[in-house]
Order: structure tokens, then sequence, then C-alpha cells
């Protein structure tokens, strides 16, 4: 790939951000809106979970298979494709007029998110290929991405205040359009020396085992624990379980290659992305309800309270992307912990008369928790691996995040829905926080030491000589 001045390389960078604001935002400017959504078209708790899961699951299936394909066909094909089809499912959740539609177009809008994420990581990766250069470059990402995670419930309670909850997905396709024209003319088609092949049996078996324990966890409190629906979904996606890890150990060209995860730092990314999204997912959904049914705010106004949080998060993310380019992943994945432990164990306090001071401390305390870590989760998804997989190595910890949104919505709302009252249940839920940012702390401090990174290193090394082997071995043929 050419080198490209750094104000070519900045604007490449302006554009992948531009498409990870929308998708960002879409994860959490729905939250805010549930309540006015479950009066307009008449959801129950379910429904609203799946309004948010039908989103975060699909996209969490696709992720890995989207950045293979871009590194397969062409980055910048299949980012201005997932535009247009997240443009598309946008409009449609704009016009849905019942439950069963709007889920089916935020399904929709979730495959062409799954196309903009890994494939604009990949472009980014291969942009910047000075490891200081992609460092910040990677600070700049995650920024937006935190800030656009932090923006949703503000921005959601401004347009359902004026326009109503229609209107949040409004306002995605403008973006989406002027992104797509962008990308056509800015941004430079590239591909991998040497990608993989479709891998459509480690695809299902991703697919089946996503679906089959996210819909137990979420309809588990209605049908109960131990009937044979959800007895049988959990057995199903055990099973998906094995026989994934003993497939694609096995294949020549995996979508999810078992020897990623033989680095530290790679391994740790991803369990704490499942973590840090399953805190983070699970806290936005249960605040809308809190603030909105619990408090009785009106949707402006519980959007407006969450602004300490997007301010928070707005300060943490470029410094945290600056402290990952200079001195590495540990100092802001054990910040984020701490921040997290201390919100988590302030939110246990929460009831229907806390002060609002209380309120606005724990938000502050998750948004600071919130922008730390995604920069170093980033980082170390990709900075280990060779840039020629990039789009996979970056997939594969995007899909641990929308995974841990998933997981956050459902297990939240199975605890709201097995009763007890909204300040017990929702107790629990923050002792859930409290217990992932314990994890993600330990992981910061297993996967960031020396003999973790000289892991990595090898394995980074033995994926390039492999492929220099693959590549020369078929020339000869």
């Amino acid at each position: 790939m050419p080198e490209f001045s750094r104000r070519r390389n900045n604007l490449v960078l302006a554009i992948c951000c531009m498409s990870l604001f929308v998708v960002g935002l879409d994860s959490t400017i729905v939250n805010i809106a549930l309540p006015a959504i479950s009066k307009d078209i008449d959801a129950p708790l379910s429904g609203l979970q799946w309004i948010m899961d039908a989103y975060t699951l699909v996209l969490a299936s696709l992720l890995m298979l989207a950045g293979s394909t871009g590194d397969r066909i062409g980055r910048r094909r299949v980012f201005q494709t997932g535009l247009a089809v997240f443009t598309l499912g946008s409009l449609m959740c704009s016009l849905a007029p019942s439950l069963g539609w709007l889920v089916a177009a935020r399904a929709l809008q979730a495959v062409g998110g799954s196309m903009l994420n890994p494939v604009a990581m990949s472009i980014i990766t291969n942009t910047f290929t000075e490891p200081k250069a992609r460092a910040r470059a990677i600070g700049v990402w995650s920024a937006v991405f935190g800030l656009s995670l932090a923006l949703g419930p503000v921005l959601g309670g401004v347009l359902v205040a004026g326009i109503g909850w229609r209107g949040i997905f409004w306002v995605n396709v403008p973006v989406g359009i002027v992104a797509m024209i962008l990308a056509g003319r800015f941004i430079p088609e590239s591909k991998a020396a040497r990608p993989r092949r479709f891998d459509p049996v480690g695809q299902v078996l991703i697919i089946v085992l996503l679906a089959a324990a996210i819909y137990a966890i979420i309809e588990g409190p209605h049908r109960g624990w131990g009937s044979p629906p959800i007895v049988a979904l959990f057995a199903v996606a055990a099973v998906a379980v094995v026989a994934l890890v003993r497939y694609e150990g096995r294949h020549a060209e995996p979508l999810l290659d078992p020897r990623f995860f033989r680095s530290a730092p790679f391994a740790g990314a991803t369990v704490m992305a499942v973590c840090a999204f399953l805190a983070m997912g699970g806290f936005l959904f249960l605040n809308a309800l809190y603030l909105q049914d619990e408090r009785g705010f009106s949707t402006l106004h519980a959007g407006l309270l969450t602004l300490p949080m997007a301010a928070a998060n707005v300060i943490a993310s470029p410094l945290s992307g600056r402290l990952v380019a200079a001195h590495g992943a540990r100092l802001p994945v054990l910040a984020a912990s701490g921040f997290m432990v201390v919100g988590g164990l302030l939110m246990t306090t929460f009831t229907a008369t806390t002060s609002l001071y209380v309120v606005a401390a724990g938000y502050v305390l998750i948004g600071l928790a919130s922008g730390l870590v995604n920069a170093p989760i980033t980082n170390a998804a990709v900075s280990g691996m060779p840039r020629a997989q990039a789009g996979v190595a970056a997939a594969v910890v995007s899909t641990s995040r929308q995974t841990g949104t998933s997981l956050g919505v459902a297990v939240f709302g199975s605890i709201l829905a097995s009763g007890g009252g909204f300040t017990d249940a929702s107790r629990i839920c923050w002792w859930l926080v409290v217990g992932c940012a314990v994890v993600i702390g330990a992981l910061g401090i297993i996967t960031t030491g020396p003999k973790a990174r000289a892991g990595a290193d090898r394995l980074a090394a033995g994926f390039a000589v492999g492929a220099a082997e693959t590549t020369r071995d078929t020339a000869v043929r």
C-alpha cells in the first residue's frame, strides 16, 4: 500500500470514525427511548430487550465474517456496502409500525453495521503503519467510539422530546449518505495479500451459539429457567461452543482462528471487552428504566442527567489513547477497573430517592471507566497480529464488545424480570458491574507484562512465517 500524506491519512481516519460514531451511537441512543417506544407500540420488557439485542446480537454474529470479507474482496467496497445497508435499516426503523417490524429493521441495521467497525479498523491499521502513529490513531478511534456511546442517551433524550422516538433513527440517514460519498472519494481500496477463504460452518456455529444463549437468557424469566425450551437452548449453545472449538482448530483457514487466543494480550483483550461492555450495556439499559420509570423523569430530563457520564467519557477517551501510546495498556486498564469498582459500589446504594448528586457521581465514575478501557483493548487486538489479518483480529474484539452488550441487556433485563422489586433487583446488577471490574483489573495485570508481550510477538512472527511459506508453496505449484 503506498504511503499517503499525513493530511490524507487523517482524512481517512475521520471518515472511518464517522461510520463508527453512528454505529456506536445506535448501540446506546435507543436505550433512553425505550419507555417511549414501549408506550407507543405496547412493547413488554422482553420486547424492549429484543429491540436492543436484535441489533447487538446480529452485529456480534457477523463482525468476523465482515472483517475477513473486507480483507478478501476489498475493504472500501465492503465499507461502502455496510454504510448503504445501515442507512436503509435506519430508515426502516423510523417507519416501523409495530414491535416485530422494529426488531426486524434493527437486525437489518446490524447487518450493515457489521461491515463497518472491523473493516474501518483494518483500513486504519493499514493506513497508519508506524506503531506510535497507529496507537494515536487507535486512541482517536476509541475516543470517538466512547463519545458515541456516552452521547447516545443525551442526544436520544433531546430527539425523543423534540420529535419523538423515530427521530433517533433519522439522524443516521444523512450521516450515512455523506460517509458513503466521502469513502468513495478518499479511502483507497485495499485487500489482504493472502486473505482467508469463507468458512460457512464456523459462521453458522457462531450464529447458533450467540442466538441460543441470548434467547435463553432473555426468555428464561418468562418461560421458566427449567422449562424444556430454555434448557434445550442452553444445551444447543454448549454443543455449539464445543463444535466451534473442535472444527475451527482443525480447519485450514478458520473464521475464528483459535491460535489468536494463544496471545495473552489478545485473549485478555477479548475477555476484558466482554466484561466492560456487559457492564456498560447493562448499565445503559437499566439506567433508562431507573430514571424514567422508577424516578419519573421525562425522556429529556433523563437524557440530560447522563451528561456527567458523557463529559467524563469525553475527557478520558483521548487521555487513554495518549497513555497507551506513551506507557502501554496497564495504567489505563487499571484506572478503568478502579473507577468501575467504585462506581458500581456507589450504585448499589441507588433508590428512588437517592440524591441526584450521588447519581451524578456514579455516572462520572462509569464514564471515566468506559472512556479509559477502549483504547488498550483495541490496541491489544491489532498490535500483536500481522497487518494482513488486522480485519479479523479487530473483528474478534469488536464481536466481544457486542457480545458483552447483548449479555448485559439480556442478563440485567432477566434479573429485573425475575421479580423482587426494582431496587433489590438493580442492586444485584450493580454488584455484577463490580465483579466485571475486578476481572478487568486482574487481566490488566496478567496480560500486560513482558512475558505476555513476548508471547504475542512470537505468535505474530509465527503467523507471518506461515503466511510467507504458504504463499511461496502456492507460487511454486
